[in-house]
């Protein structure tokens, strides 16, 4: 067989290509793309990457930050402690975990005042609920109950405030006597 007619040509040098920049592109992707700010700030490129980030104080390789255990003698070789030059990096990772994290998910007005209506019309009949006329979007029961839910538990505060509002309202029509149907 014969060669590809492709690779008989003769290779030549492309003299429009800037080769410095290039190479700057391909070293910029093959460098890992670091999202905590205090790493990458601390990231130093001329590196290892286990180097890095044994400067830092942490492990590149799990199993190898702990010392693996002899069950015959029952202790481990202790290792030498790995020096670490950036302290503060793990100091900031620290003080990151440790704070406290709010939810700031919201919902639509239009999905808080579709929950309202159907809650205040049908109360927890989500079967109900679905053959609304409101229910443009004509959800199932178990969609409309994940909306509530969710609704629940966005707004915690306004769905409580919201079912005490109802409540005085339920109390008459809970009467002995059954609601009179005018036709």
């Amino acid at each position: 067989m014969g060669k590809a007619k492709k690779n008989s040509h003769r290779k030549k040098y492309d003299y429009d290509k800037d080769r410095k920049k290039q190479k700057k592109q391909f070293v910029k992707k093959s460098r890992p793309k670091i999202e905590d700010k205090s790493i990458r700030h601390a990231w130093d490129n001329y590196k290892t990457s286990n180097k890095n980030l044994e400067d830092m104080g942490l492990a590149f390789d799990p199993n190898h930050s702990q010392p693996i255990r002899n069950p015959v003698a029952g202790f481990a070789p202790t290792p030498a402690a790995p020096v670490v030059t950036k302290p503060y990096v793990l100091r900031k990772m620290v003080e990151e975990a440790s704070q406290r994290f709010d939810d700031d998910k919201s919902l639509s007005r239009d999905l808080i005042d579709f929950v309202q209506h159907m809650v205040r019309e049908h109360g927890e009949d989500y079967k109900a609920m679905a053959r609304d006329e409101k229910n443009y979007y004509q959800d199932t029961p178990k969609q409309i109950l994940r909306k509530v839910n969710e609704y629940k538990r966005c707004h915690p505060k306004l769905f409580n405030a919201f079912i005490q509002s109802l409540a005085p309202n339920a109390n008459p029509q809970s009467s002995s006597q059954p609601p009179v149907i005018v036709c």
